[in-house]
């Protein structure tokens, strides 16, 4: 899981995340972080969601090769 991470996030401390988090909501404003954040909940929720169905569809295409031997 590491590895998806690119390697400037590792170093990110206390002190970074606050200044990253104002300067979202400096760009952002108040009112439109939790549309974001909704939207980016929806995108994570389908890209989960497609690799669940991607992992049931070569589950299923491995099952019928076995059946077929």
């Amino acid at each position: 899981m590491y590895a998806l991470i690119p390697l400037f996030l590792g170093n990110i401390r206390g002190w970074e995340w606050l200044i990253i988090l104002a300067v979202i909501l400096l760009l952002f404003g108040g009112k439109k972080i939790p549309e974001l954040m909704r939207g980016i909940g929806k995108g994570v929720s389908a890209f989960k969601e497609g690799l669940h169905d991607t992992k049931k569809e070569i589950e299923e295409e491995v099952k019928k090769e076995d059946e077929k031997k």
